[in-house]
This record gives structure tokens, C-alpha cells and sequence, in this order.
């Protein structure tokens, strides 16, 4: 594996990056990138490969046919919804035609909310998440913190990339209740059908109505199909048509016109997905929960923030993990917010988790190769399991 392919860019290397890049066999098992591994099936794989040819061959409908579709299916009202290829895509847009001054954000988050208004010239209000607080939001001190800096515009995602921290849904509320004044208030909930700690429907339908509110929401993780980069906004229609006008007629491929067109017939299979992996979530925090100084925070993404024990860095576990485990992580010393001394580790099944425990505890433990239980602890856990 060519590890030099880890430390060329800022954002981790794509997954067909390090195939490229690798010698082996056997393809990296990874548990970097954020995705659902029960969804699609393999009866949707294989409906997709006997229809590969016509999926590549011909252009795919305008995005207004295949946004109503969606909308169909997920009970939205098409005025109120914008698609874009991918999350990245809307963020770029609601950056440029709706972000004029400044825009605050919690960090540690996903870096296109901090990157992308740097790089168009605007100013970042970042507010520190803390680690002694287990990088929990609290919707007052945020709206002080904005207050005191005059931000225009405000971001929370939830639940929070790298580290899976929920705010309930009556807190999202009161925190846009407090902001309504502001320009824009976003809510990224890319990672919102994950949760599991109360019925969660999230703030779209609270966005369709509100003067200033848009919620963004990612396919691509939730159904497990990041490659086809498709994601939506919901805003009250002003908003949403601002952002849908300024979008190009035909920025979804075929590949995602045809997995939206699936969805209705797949929906009791993807809420199937989605029970078994947060249950692999609980096991798999309880699992991590067992290595001695390893503090593992409570997550409702599908993704786990470990700390590594005092004197020990991602970097090389990072390294170590890939080159002689094949299980590739994603080591956040460029997140900012956090440092190298954390890792994401995306949840996966068993077999695969398996894998990385042997790998964990041969770096950190001084080579002693002992079984891994899978409840009790040694450790300061950095907050408790959400049910």
C-alpha cells in the first residue's frame, strides 16, 4: 500500500486512490468514509449491472423530474426542495448566493463549512465544541457566542461529523426559534436517518415554513452510494428556488435518477439497513469501550470518535492499520478542532470490526494479541450510549 498517499492532500484520499495505489490483493477494508454497508442490496446491485449499458448510454432526465420523484417518495413538497450532485455541490451554492458576511460554525464539523466560505473571502465565527463536554453543542452559549461576533448566518450539523454528537430535536428547534433574525440558519442532517435516540423525522418539514432555514440532507450516505453523489435541500420555497434556479438543468447522472426512482419499492430494506447498523454501533462502541485509555464518544452517526491513549498518535496506528491489516481509518489531526490523537472509525459488521480491533490493540499494546471482550471497561468512557 502506498502510504505517501495519505499525507498528499488535506481531505483523505478517495477510495480508488489507494487501490490504485496498492500491491495487495485483498482491497482495504475501509472504515473512513461514512457509508451504509447493508444498502443497496445485492438484488438492487445486481438490477443496476443487467442495466448498466442504458444507464451509461443515455442522458438522464432534467433534475425538476427527478427531484418530483424524490419528493413523491419522501412526502416533501417539490417547491421546497433542491437537488444537487452531492452535498458539496449545495453547500458551494448556498455559500455563493446566500452567505454574505460571515458564517458560524461549531468545530470540530465536516471542513466544507469552515473551507468553502474561507475560500470565497467570508468570515469564519468558529465555535469551539470541548472536548471535557464530550464535544456537545449547547444551544445557548453557541447563540451567545454568535451574538458577541455578529455572525449573519449559522451552521450546526446534526448529528456532528467527526464525533456523532446528537441535539435533540426540541433543542434544534429553540436554537432556530432564538436565531430568526439572521440571515440563514443551516441544519446538516446528512447524517439524520442514523439516529436512534428519539423518532426522528429531523426540521425539514420546520424549514418549508421558516423564513431563514435550510436543512441539507445526503442520499449518498444513508443509502450507501457515494459514488453517484446526490444530496437535497429543503427550504421554504424562496429560498429553495434561489438555489434550484442558480443549479444547472442537468446536474444528476442517470446512475442517481434511477436509484431515486427505486426508492419506494425499497424502502422496508433500507429501514432495515439502517436497524441492523445501529445495532453493529452499539456493539461496536461497547467493543472499543474495553481498550484500556481509549476514550470512545457516543455517536448517533455511523461513525464512532475514538481518543487514543496519552502518548500514542493516529498517524502511525493510521499507517499501521493499512499496511499490515488492510483497514483504512480516517485520523483527524487535520479536522479542525481535533488533533491527530483522534480517529473516526466508520461502523461496519463484525467481521470486518474484527479486523481493526486486532490491528488496534497489536499498535497500542505492545504487540500482545488478547481477545477483545465485547462489554465491561477500563477506561474513561467519553459519554454514554444513546439507545
Amino acid at each position: 500500500m502506498e502510504l505517501s498517499l495519505l499525507r498528499a492532500q488535506a481531505h483523505s484520499p478517495s477510495y480508488f486512490s489507494l487501490l490504485r495505489g496498492s500491491s495487495d490483493r485483498r482491497p482495504p477494508v475501509d472504515f473512513c468514509i461514512p457509508c451504509n454497508p447493508y444498502f443497496p442490496t445485492p438484488e438492487i446491485f445486481e438490477y443496476l449491472g443487467r442495466n448498466l449499458e442504458t444507464i451509461l448510454k443515455y442522458y438522464p432526465s432534467d433534475a425538476d423530474t427527478i427531484t418530483a420523484e424524490l419528493c413523491s417518495t419522501m412526502g416533501l413538497n417539490p417547491k421546497t426542495v433542491a437537488m444537487g450532485n452531492g452535498s458539496t455541490e449545495l453547500i458551494t451554492w448556498i455559500d455563493h448566493l446566500l452567505v454574505r458576511e460571515s458564517l458560524a460554525v461549531p468545530i470540530p464539523t465536516f471542513g466544507r463549512w469552515t473551507d468553502q466560505p474561507l475560500e470565497t473571502g467570508k468570515r469564519v465565527d468558529m465555535y469551539p465544541l470541548l472536548e471535557s463536554r464530550n464535544f456537545a453543542l449547547d444551544v445557548n452559549d453557541y447563540v451567545s457566542f454568535i451574538r458577541t461576533r455578529g455572525s449573519r448566518v449559522a451552521v450546526i450539523c446534526n448529528p456532528n461529523n467527526p464525533d456523532g454528537g446528537y441535539l435533540p430535536k426540541h433543542e434544534v428547534l429553540r436554537l432556530l426559534d432564538q436565531l430568526i433574525d439572521l440571515d440563514l440558519v443551516i441544519v446538516d442532517e446528512s447524517f439524520g436517518d442514523f439516529v436512534d435516540a428519539e423518532p426522528y423525522a429531523g426540521v425539514a418539514g420546520e424549514a418549508a415554513v421558516r423564513p431563514n432555514v435550510i436543512v441539507l440532507r445526503s442520499l449518498g450516505k444513508n443509502f450507501g452510494l457515494h459514488g453517484i453523489r446526490f444530496g437535497y435541500m429543503v427550504a421554504n420555497p424562496a429560498l429553495a428556488a434561489k438555489v434550484r434556479d442558480a443549479l444547472p438543468k442537468w446536474n444528476l447522472n442517470s446512475f442517481a435518477e434511477v436509484i431515486v426512482f427505486l426508492l419506494k419499492e425499497c424502502m422496508t430494506e433500507y429501514r432495515e439497513s439502517l436497524r441492523r447498523l445501529n445495532n453493529d454501533r452499539r456493539v461496536m462502541y461497547q467493543q472499543l469501550s474495553t481498550m484500556p485509555e481509549l476514550s470512545v464518544y457516543s455517536s448517533q452517526g455511523n461513525f464512532l470518535l475514538v481518543k487514543l491513549p496519552p502518548g500514542h498518535d493516529g498517524v502511525p496506528l493510521r499507517d499501521h492499520l493499512l499496511a499490515e491489516h488492510g483497514v483504512y481509518v480516517r485520523e483527524c489531526g487535520n479536522k479542525l478542532g481535533t488533533t491527530s490523537q483522534f480517529l473516526r472509525l466508520v461502523v461496519r459488521p463484525q467481521e470486518d470490526v474484527r479486523r481493526l480491533l486486532i490491528g488496534m490493540t497489536q499498535f497500542l499494546y505492545s504487540g500482545s494479541l488478547h481477545e477483545i471482550p465485547v462489554t465491561g471497561s477500563h477506561h474513561r468512557r467519553a459519554g454514554s450510549l444513546s439507545a
